[in-house]
């Protein structure tokens, strides 16, 4: 009795180093063969303002962490979406998450933040003081970035104004609540990889491809998702149940389910103005993207058409009875 006992008590602190080891924040850098010591490098040149901008908006900043109206959560600031003080809530089967503030400030936003530490919460999920940050925050797309465009980001949000105020805690059940298991995650679902252009394609459909997988994050919504919250990669893009219980997320794809028979410019009108085909008019989330997508150079959605055009046509999502 007394040896299976100590043999059970072995087994769990054994287990629960290996918890601890797996999870910890330089877990993920150490097992991807980067070392902890070397943070990610940024741009030794002058930023550019308006590349950082179109990276701004490319990447819907404004979506999530725009400062909600005085007494709300559930929707962003209308008024002026460059105060990014956060506090939105997004809700999703794993708890509720508030988006933190995001905006220039020293103490409540990111405002004493390096470029490096920009560049590694985007490219691996992990605050300055080594905390992870939970997946609700896109950098599995994010990731996909350049160097340069991360730091060019980075710099137009350090012109924005600075907002006080701190967003709440997250509402998340247990075992949600423990931040630390997201290491796990991450080990299983973030691949570290940049964006490698296809020689094959062109320049623009390249460009594309670009925005729409990295800056857009698309398919963050476009997607399903399996038990853990990570997206089905056989499903990417082919629509799937809101991640905040409102419905379902259309199909993409140029299929009959989707947007196939669509032309490059009634997508690109849609990117611009909201408007679809059939006269009709995007609005919730689809309406938010669009108010961002509206801010970059019309070259970069014709692209983003070109590219989501190309997608092999998958069948919808249904909405189980």
């Amino acid at each position: 009795m007394r040896r299976a006992l100590a043999g059970l008590l072995f087994l769990i602190a054994f287990g629960a180093l290996g918890f601890l080891a797996l999870t910890s924040p330089s877990a993920y850098r150490l097992i991807r063969g980067e070392t902890a010591a070397a943070p990610p490098a940024a741009s030794g040149s002058a930023p550019n303002l308006e590349n950082g901008k179109t990276m701004f908006f490319a990447g819907g900043c404004t979506s999530c962490h725009a400062t909600p109206n005085p007494g709300q959560t559930s929707t962003p600031n209308q008024e002026d979406r460059l105060r990014l003080g956060g506090g939105y809530a997004l809700e999703s089967p794993f708890g509720t998450f508030y988006t933190p503030n995001i905006s220039p400030h020293e103490q409540d936003g990111i405002g004493s933040w390096s470029a490096a530490d920009f560049i590694r919460a985007m490219r691996e999920g992990m605050s300055p003081d080594g905390r992870h940050y939970y997946p609700a925050f896109p950098y599995t797309s994010y990731q996909r970035m350049s160097d340069a465009d991360l730091s060019d980001m980075f710099a137009f949000m350090q012109s924005l104004p600075p907002v006080e105020g701190r967003a709440r805690d997250h509402d998340l059940p247990f075992p949600f609540n423990i931040r630390r298991g997201v290491g796990l995650w991450k080990l299983a679902f973030l691949d570290g990889h940049r964006f490698t252009p296809d020689s094959s394609k062109s320049e623009s459909w390249n460009r594309g491809a670009y925005l729409v997988n990295g800056p857009g994050h698309c398919a963050e919504c476009h997607s399903e998702r399996n038990f853990a919250g990570a997206i089905i990669d056989e499903r990417r893009f082919a629509g799937g149940p809101d991640p905040e219980g409102r419905g379902v997320v259309p199909n993409i794809t140029p299929s009959p389910t989707g947007i196939g028979g669509w032309s490059p410019e009634e997508l690109v009108t849609l990117l611009t103005t909201g408007e679809t085909p059939n006269f009709d008019t995007v609005s919730g989330p689809m309406g938010s993207v669009v108010r961002n997508t509206s801010q970059i150079p019309d070259a970069d959605r014709q692209a983003m058409a070109e590219y989501i055009l190309s997608l092999s046509p998958k069948e919808g999502f249904k909405k189980p009875e």
